[in-house]
């Protein structure tokens, strides 16, 4: 076993111990772990166990880092990147469809929302597709931000069909679509790129799985 895999348990045994050179030891011993697969002297430590944490979640690169293969290959067999995808894309249209309503309604572009977007798409690929991989991350920071876009060219239509007194089944049906990028372009500002550039960052922190201490640890010692 390596050192991680040696901490792993000694970190909830009761004969653990501190030492300021070597680290954690064996109290027994006052030496490093050095077992192969069980400590013979291994004591579960209940009071560690009461007080880990089981109410913010860390990060994939901790969970990652600190889990087992057999346990990471476990959590990767419950994820799903199709789930994730359309449960990100999903929510993306409604929130760009009601970002639009309210930048129309009020004539007045709201950038934090764009931020908000980007946290619901995330959170959305999280809870359905459990993702564990790096793609999960990569395809909430796209669909996140072309979401953002998604609104912008929603907003065109309301302006569009206010204008022109259509209703926005018609304002679909007879819009220019070559205009669309030139549009975007034209009323696009700096700061709006800022906010995208920060939704997609958002629509990748959340659309990873995410553990708890406890959980972590209930994971890592679960018998099969």
């Amino acid at each position: 076993m390596t050192r991680q895999e040696h901490l792993k348990l000694c970190k909830s045994c009761i004969n653990r111990d501190m030492d300021l050179k070597a680290g954690l030891v064996c109290k027994l011993t006052g030496k490093i772990a050095d077992f192969d697969t069980e400590c013979p002297s291994y004591k579960l430590d209940e009071n560690h166990v009461a007080q880990l944490d089981n109410e913010n979640a860390i990060e994939r690169h901790q969970i990652v880092g600190r889990l087992s293969k057999k346990n990471l290959e476990k959590l990767k067999t419950e994820q799903s990147l199709p789930a994730a995808i359309f449960a990100g894309s999903f929510i993306g249209v409604v929130a760009a469809a009601i970002w639009a309503a309210v930048t129309v309604s009020t004539n007045m572009k709201i950038g934090l929302v764009a931020i908000a977007i980007g946290a619901l798409v995330g959170l959305g690929m999280r809870f359905i597709g459990k993702g564990i991989d790096p793609i999960f991350g990569i395809c909430g920071g796209i669909i996140a931000f072309l979401s953002c876009v998604l609104g912008d060219f929603f907003s065109i239509i309301g302006f569009v069909a206010e204008a022109e007194n259509l209703n926005y089944f018609e304002t679909f049906l007879y819009f220019d679509y070559s205009l669309t990028f030139e549009i975007l372009k034209e009323t696009a500002s700096p700061m709006d790129l800022i906010f995208y550039a920060i939704a997609a960052a958002e629509g990748y922190k959340f659309s990873f799985r995410k553990l708890t201490e406890k959980e972590l640890y209930n994971l890592e010692h679960k018998k099969d």
